[in-house]
Order: structure tokens, then C-alpha cells, then sequence
């Protein structure tokens, strides 16, 4: 939910798809260093982030034969969802966890 103390409606309107280049991998890099100073995008790129980093650990697990491949598939249609909802949200205006994996966009300082 959009948290009206935080994100304003002229933030969120003005900022909505530049929040959504958060969740395209390294595209995440534009809405994190050329939107400081919405919160909005800040969430969304944080929420991103962590999307990113997950990518980056499941191509690692990946790579380990039989389990890894396992794992790698099942993951990459987990992370597939989050990308989505990630998508959905950051177009729609809300600001709203990844699940599982979305509290740790708390833990970026940036």
C-alpha cells in the first residue's frame, strides 16, 4: 500500500515509469542515481536491486550440475513472478514489498 506520509500522489504520477525501469537488471541504476530525491523511486530501485542481486545468485547457483539446474529453474520462474508484481506495482502506483525477498530493500542505505 502507498503510504501517504511517505509518497506523495505528484511523486508517484510523476515518477511511475521511471520506477518501472527498476525491475530491467541494470536499468536499475537510472531511477537509483537520477531520482534521488523521489522516495518513490528510491523504494522501487531498492525493490529492484535486490530483484537484480537475486538474478545474480541464482545464475551462480545455476551452474551446479543436476540440483543447481533444479533449482536454477523453479527459481528463475520465482524471480519471473516477483518481476511482475514488481512491474504491476511500480506502474500502479503502489509501494509494495517483494514477497519474500522485499524486506532486504530495506537494509540499502543509498
Amino acid at each position: 500500500m502507498v503510504d501517504s506520509g511517505v509518497y506523495t500522489k505528484e511523486d508517484i504520477e510523476e515518477n511511475k515509469l521511471i520506477a518501472a525501469l527498476s525491475y530491467f537488471g541494470l536499468l536499475v541504476l537510472i531511477p537509483l542515481l537520477a531520482k534521488k530525491e523521489s522516495p518513490y523511486c528510491q523504494f522501487h530501485a531498492k525493490q529492484g536491486l535486490v530483484l537484480l542481486i537475486a538474478w545474480v545468485l541464482l545464475g551462480v547457483i545455476s551452474v551446479i550440475p543436476v540440483l543447481g539446474w533444479i533449482v536454477g529453474v523453479l527459481g528463475s520462474l520465482f524471480l519471473l513472478v516477483l518481476f511482475i508484481l514488481g512491474l504491476v506495482n511500480s506502474l500502479g502506483g503502489q509501494a509494495k514489498q517483494l514477497p519474500l525477498i522485499g524486506q532486504f530493500g530495506d537494509k540499502f542505505n543509498l
